[in-house]
């Protein structure tokens, strides 16, 4: 198969970052650098750097520098050669490692999240799985952040943020072959994008996998031909980021950085921006942004001329304004960091999708075939590998984890969803609420206000027919999870006081709420209900977990707080964009309130959850910034 110069420009590009190949733009000290840049970008992931190509692209006389902790890898999928356990841990780019505090209401258990430390951020490390939210969730961000009263280009609904995904990631569709042998549908119309950032889906997919897919329908979720248009209440074909023809993970250090070659665009890679600086006043001008370099420790500042942009990460981008002063102001007396700008929200509102699920055995197995055992074929293997080399390529090495996918309202997976509702209004009304917040900010009217408008949000979420609460993803075996999508609980993001330039201190408050309880519970009895399903019970399916003796709630809240995943590694919104009198840390524009030159744009800004992983939305919102930054100026 002859190659197109766009699929050459591709795996050139892979070459080169396999091989850590010199790009011209790339800077590694200070010596390097520019005496000031226009635009200073804090963090090399997912939105910082589509932030900084737009920018760059649109201004040619301005210039932009991306400051990255970590360094230019190439970055494989999930399941890459020489991998061979499907479901294994295999080579990866670089990620931090953040462990949180116990959690009380999971038997004292700790969440684990990776979070992105190379260029490209979590996008270069993430499960590939590439869905969008539902519109439903999107207009209620919209809501809450009050940014339908402003600008129209402020505003974060549906209709504002579609132009955007569709202009974020080029999808392609599969080859009328492989559409025909797998049942993928699609609606072309709901992308349409350019972009060197690619999905499509794999044209391969595991013996098993239209078992539950078919278990699915048994349970009388409609199937829908896309989910990436807003509408998202049933079972769906997801797309993975991976490029249509190579299969390899498409990310943004490849669409945003290596294929945007430009004289003013710059990226200094091993150095870590410790804080920005106001020498004349928070709302003079934009700040400093000191920078600590991780070759050989030294400090020194660089000066931005227009603005100076945060995107180190839900856990970083809280750091970053933790020691610059900005904050709760006794959250920086504790680590003794004068107050520049009061601000509560900051590092609060910690939120992630968490959840538990079921597993049975089959009594009556059919002939799945093949299977991730079959991997363990030296022959079957060998032709996997070819086959993942191969133009375009083949085979099991296609796969990433899951690409099929049911997104259930609450109201059709349990009979008391309005009960479920009507405790949270209860909690609202009564003002107890507040006491399942973290102590920290508990007794903060601000972040009491925000908190409330959050549930007063998810509750009506939770009672429209029309939107997910539980998700669930399948791709072989015999388990499925249920993925609570828009938990109550929130936690916090706090300097470690033992090491300021580290790791932050994650509080994860995961069932502090009690109301998710309710949600979880739900979400458990809905999934054991597959067993009953006629296509389970064909292969003689019986159920291994929570298991027969688990009826009780208290029964099962046990098994949901000892089995349960806690992070899903969706993390989000410790910088949320609310209003300052509701413990918002940005407003609609992106900008920090009350600071002069400084916008924050990652996962940080969202101010709940939405029914979705987060890379298709952190290159929407990436894209959604740089139009406001480029409109501004």
């Amino acid at each position: 198969m002859l190659l197109s110069g766009a699929i050459v420009g591709f795996v050139a590009s892979i070459a080169g970052f396999a091989s850590a190949a010199p790009h011209p733009a790339i800077k590694r000290q200070v010596t390097q650098l520019r005496p000031q840049y226009d635009f200073i970008v804090a963090g090399g992931g997912t939105s910082g750097l589509t932030v900084a190509n737009r920018l760059s692209e649109a201004f040619p006389q301005k210039t932009v520098l991306v400051v990255e902790y970590g360094d230019v890898e190439y970055a494989p999928g999930i399941f890459d050669p020489p991998l061979a356990t499907w479901g294994g841990v295999g080579a990866s780019a670089s990620y931090f490692v953040v462990q949180s505090l116990p959690v009380p209401d999971a038997k004292n258990a700790s969440a684990f999240v990776l979070a992105g430390k190379v260029v490209g951020g979590s996008s270069a490390i993430n499960g590939m799985f590439f869905d969008r939210p539902s519109q439903y969730d999107m207009d209620a961000w919209s809501t809450v952040a009050s940014s339908g009263l402003g600008s129209i280009h402020h505003r974060w609904d549906w209709n504002s943020m579609f132009p955007f995904f569709k202009k974020s990631v080029t999808f392609t569709a599969p080859p009328p072959a492989v559409a025909a042998q797998r049942g993928y549908t699609w609606d072309a119309s709901v992308y349409g994008g350019s972009t060197p950032i690619y999905s499509s889906f794999p044209p391969f997919l595991w013996g098993d996998h239209n078992v539950v897919r078919n278990t699915w329908t048994d349970l009388g979720i409609p199937t829908l031909q896309e989910c990436a248009g807003g509408k998202k209440d049933g079972k769906c074909w997801i797309p993975l980021s991976q490029h249509p023809v190579t299969a390899r993970r498409s990310h943004a250090g490849l669409g945003h950085y290596l294929n945007a070659t430009r004289p003013n665009y710059d990226l200094i890679v091993k150095h870590q921006v410790i804080r920005v600086v106001y020498p004349s006043g928070i709302e003079s001008r934009p700040p400093l942004v000191e920078v600590r370099s991780l070759v050989d420790n030294t400090v020194f500042n660089i000066t931005a001329t227009a603005e100076v942009i945060v995107s180190a990460g839900v856990f970083h981008t809280p750091a970053i304004l933790q020691r610059s002063g900005i904050g709760k102001a006794s959250v920086l007396g504790a680590a003794g960091i004068p107050v520049v700008l009061d601000l509560p929200g900051v590092g609060s509102n910690f939120q992630d999708h968490s959840g538990s699920g079921i597993s049975w055995n089959y009594s009556a197995p059919g002939n799945f075939t093949p299977l991730p055992s079959s991997m363990s074929n030296p022959a079957f293997l060998a032709d996997a590998t070819a086959g993942f080399d191969e133009i375009p390529a083949r085979g099991p090495y296609t796969l990433a984890g899951s690409n099929s996918a049911i997104f259930v309202p609450l109201a059709n997976i349990t009979a008391d969803y309005q009960t479920i509702v009507s405790r949270i209004k209860s909690i609202i009304d009564d003002g107890s609420a507040a006491s399942y917040l973290p102590a920290d900010y508990r007794s903060d009217s601000t972040m009491i206000a925000g908190y409330m408008q959050q549930l007063a949000t998810i509750a009506k979420l939770l009672n429209d027919s029309r939107v997910p609460s539980l998700e669930s993803t399948f791709a072989t075996g015999t388990s499925v999870r249920a993925v609570n999508l828009h938990p109550m609980s929130r936690g916090t993001v706090r300097l470690n006081l033992a090491d300021p330039l580290g790791v932050p201190t994650v509080s994860y408050g995961t069932g502090s709420n009690p109301i998710d309880f309710d949600v979880y519970l739900a979400h458990s009895r809905y999934l054991r209900r597959m067993l009953n399903t006629t296509t389970l019970q064909s292969f003689g399916a019986v159920e291994v977990n929570p298991g027969a003796s688990v009826q009780t709630d208290a029964a099962l809240i046990d098994y949901i707080q000892r089995t349960m995943t806690l992070s899903f590694m969706h993390p989000c919104c410790t910088a949320a964009m609310m209003p300052k009198n509701k413990g918002g840390v940005i407003g609609p524009n992106l900008k920090v309130h009350g600071a002069a030159g400084l916008r924050v744009v990652d996962m940080s800004i969202l101010p709940f959850l939405p029914s979705s992983h987060l890379s298709a939305l952190a290159y929407a919102v990436g894209e959604k910034a740089a139009d406001i930054i480029i409109r501004d100026w």
